[in-house]
């Protein structure tokens, strides 16, 4: 594995045990591990296998433990002193992970060593990433080799169609600019569908997830505002091509394994632009519901 990743991570990792007494964004965690904010997110889910902003919860809910089995510390105090902005975050965030409130937590643990019992304390959450190591020789590692290609991608004029909300749901944008383009004989022939997820589903609430649904438009195509319909140019540049061929529902396992598996392995690391999704099929009309996809991931050569 490149290593350079590997140490990346834990760094911002024992950068949110050090800090998270306070408030930490997603954008201060990606400059501290010097990646894209854009995909720092979905390599941080991919590596360490929960959200950056799930783990920074579980880090303080093992902190309050602390608290609670070792102090008489009121719970309000913990509260504060553990990151949680009120104590209705602090026993919803208990009861949500534990099934349990801070207080009953407490009640029982002079019953019982609570620290000692480990169906209740999340005790991967401490430890180090270092397993990733024996990624490197493996059968995953052999597979992403022979399938993912480097391509330099030019720049695109596109018409696109925006959906906010679940990308179970985007055949919505899809209708709406495969009927504008239609109007216009812009045709899959001539030119290309591209999907662009804007955000990370293990990051952004599912219902505030964007999605752009794009056409590529010809030289000198006249553009003519309309409702619902927005141009934009998207930046070339160099990706990794992964062709992908499979049910819908996979394409997420697909982002998880390029950012888990093949980056880490490589000489490259995530450049700020989006991912594109190269539509080459229609799902509806596969014999097999799946759909054939030119997966575009942006790269940038890893600086030494």
């Amino acid at each position: 594995m490149n290593h350079d990743y590997l140490e990346r991570m834990n760094q911002v990792v024992q950068y949110i045990k050090d800090h998270s007494d306070r408030k930490l964004t997603l954008d201060e965690l990606a400059e501290y591990a010097n990646f894209s904010k854009y995909h720092f997110s979905r390599i941080f889910t991919s590596m360490v296998g929960k959200t950056p902003i799930a783990y920074v919860n579980e880090i303080r809910l093992l902190k309050a433990i602390q608290y609670l089995t070792s102090t008489t510390t009121s719970v309000t105090d913990i509260a504060q002193l553990c990151g949680f902005d009120s104590i209705t975050t602090f026993n919803s965030a208990f009861k949500r992970y534990y099934n349990k409130t801070p207080s009953e937590i407490r009640a029982d643990y002079k019953h019982r060593n609570f620290s000692q019992d480990s169906s209740n304390i999340p005790a991967e959450i401490t430890a180090p990433l270092s397993y990733y190591r024996s990624n490197e020789s493996s059968f995953f590692r052999r597979i992403w080799n022979m399938n993912i290609s480097v391509k330099e991608l030019p720049e695109y004029e596109v018409a696109y169609a925006r959906h906010v909300g679940s990308y179970l749901d985007t055949h919505y944008a899809w209708a709406q600019i495969g009927s504008w383009a239609s109007e216009h004989s812009l045709s899959p022939a001539d030119q290309y569908f591209i999907g662009i997820s804007l955000d990370d589903p293990g990051a952004v609430d599912e219902f505030a997830c964007r999605y752009d649904a794009c056409v590529t438009l010809p030289a000198h195509f006249k553009k003519q505002e309309r409702v619902g319909i927005s141009f934009k140019r998207l930046p070339g540049g160099l990706n990794a091509l992964f062709q992908f061929y499979d049910t819908p529902d996979k394409l997420g396992i697909t982002y998880q394994s390029i950012f888990a598996q093949w980056l880490p392995n490589s000489e490259y690391e995530p450049d700020e632009r989006p991912c594109l999704e190269f539509c080459k099929n229609d799902p509806a009309t596969d014999p097999e519901g799946k759909c054939k996809v030119d997966l575009y991931v942006p790269i940038k050569k890893r600086a030494d």
